[in-house]
């Protein structure tokens, strides 16, 4: 499946039980050579408080507490309304005609909540990367930072992402962010994605960059956020949830042997 060119391969193990997925085998899936290959693999297992659960590993083997594009996958997929367990918490899926709604929850803006290496204040962070600097950081089921420059096109992200993801301040790395004013409710942006690099769009990186946004006064909810893939609808309203709406699609089926990649 994929969402705006982001890509996911879905594994449904809600009735059917499988070998217990780890870094080692989601990496081996995911390369695009050897494996079958995605941006992020998602696992829908079942949940005794939710609907079910949903799982997100990177294309590194690393699990993600949230993945907005795919979240509208699983909406799909499923095909009704839905509230879901995830490692960033709890969220609500509803169907729409070639896509779906997503209410990604509350945003998070303490330090620690990012999670950052020691206090610093998150609505305008006094540090920089080269000609990237002063961002916002948000945590939307996990940590981003958000740069605001006049042509996020310009910016060497494919070189400065990695820098930033790993840098200590980020203990947990962080999803790195940067956008242009397009519009009093237009928004274009690029993201570097923790673990799985540039990638065609981002749900995630939409909700946080919308927010910051908004908590900035240079854009109006609803925000229309243009990424390489397309546009998102991004929802928000401070002390309020994040509502994404945006398309969803299905690629294709198959099956591969476990014992592969285990």
């Amino acid at each position: 499946m994929h969402g705006l060119g982001n890509d996911f391969v879905v594994i449904d193990a809600r009735e059917v039980a499988i070998p217990a997925m780890t870094p080692a085998i989601a990496r081996a899936l995911g390369d695009r050579r050897t494996g079958i290959g995605f941006d992020q693999l998602i696992l829908l297992e079942p949940s005794d408080t939710r609907d079910f659960r949903v799982r997100f590993f990177n294309a590194d083997g690393s699990e993600a507490g949230a993945c907005g594009n795919g979240s509208r996958a699983v909406a799909l997929l499923h095909g009704a309304p839905a509230v879901v367990e995830t490692g960033g918490g709890p969220i609500a899926l509803e169907p729409l005609d070639g896509g779906a709604r997503v209410d990604m929850g509350a945003p998070r803006f303490d330090w620690d909540a990012i999670p950052l290496a020691y206090p610093v204040d998150t609505f305008a962070m006094p540090v920089g990367w080269e000609t990237l600097e002063g961002p916002m950081a948000v945590n939307v089921g996990n940590p981003h930072v958000i740069f605001f420059v006049e042509d996020a096109e310009a910016e060497a992200l494919d070189r400065l992402g990695p820098v930033i993801e790993h840098d200590p301040l980020f203990p947990e790395r962080v999803n790195v962010n940067v956008a242009s004013l397009a519009g009093p409710d237009h928004l274009t942006l690029r993201v570097w994605e923790r673990g799985a690099g540039l990638t065609r769009a981002c749900g995630t990186g939409a909700c946080a960059t919308a927010v910051a946004a908004i908590r900035r006064g240079l854009v109006n909810s609803p925000v229309r956020v243009t990424l390489p893939g397309g546009d998102l609808a991004i929802a928000w309203q401070p002390g309020g949830p994040i509502l994404m709406s945006g398309p969803a699609a299905e690629a294709f089926r198959g099956t591969f042997r476990w014992d592969d990649y285990s």
